[in-house]
């Protein structure tokens, strides 16, 4: 079975400003740390990677430093991920967030299965 999990790097900080500019966070400074909902994305992934078998990748969009988000994954037990990263996608909404990650996953491979995180924590709170 071929298995990818999303994940994002979101503050690990509550001290976040955001740009009044921009209206992006300002990250700068500010420490990273995998977004709390994809760590049970990971865990799904590898637990059904260990009964099924197969493998198991993880993808992100982010800035380069996003890189340590991959390799954190692969220290959990991913096989490999990939990182996808370009100052175009800078700001970028949930729409451009979405179909950047789209094409990556397809270039990515096949894939039986894609598990992605409830929501993240530096985004709009979601109400359920």
């Amino acid at each position: 079975m071929n298995i990818l999990f999303c994940v994002k790097q979101v503050p690990g900080s509550n001290n976040v400003q955001v740009d009044p500019v921009t209206g992006v966070l300002k990250r700068n400074g500010i420490e990273s740390k995998i977004n709390p909902y994809d760590l049970y994305a990971i865990e799904v992934a590898l637990s059904l990677s260990e009964k099924f078998g197969g493998t198991v990748k993880s993808i992100t969009m982010g800035p380069p430093q996003a890189k340590a988000a991959i390799e954190e994954t692969i220290c959990m037990g991913a096989t490999s991920g990939t990182v996808l990263s370009d100052r175009k996608f800078a700001g970028a909404d949930v729409l451009a967030t979405a179909y950047t990650l789209s094409q990556g996953i397809i270039k990515s491979g096949n894939f039986d299965i894609i598990i992605c995180g409830k929501q993240t924590t530096d985004g709009i709170p979601h109400i359920n």
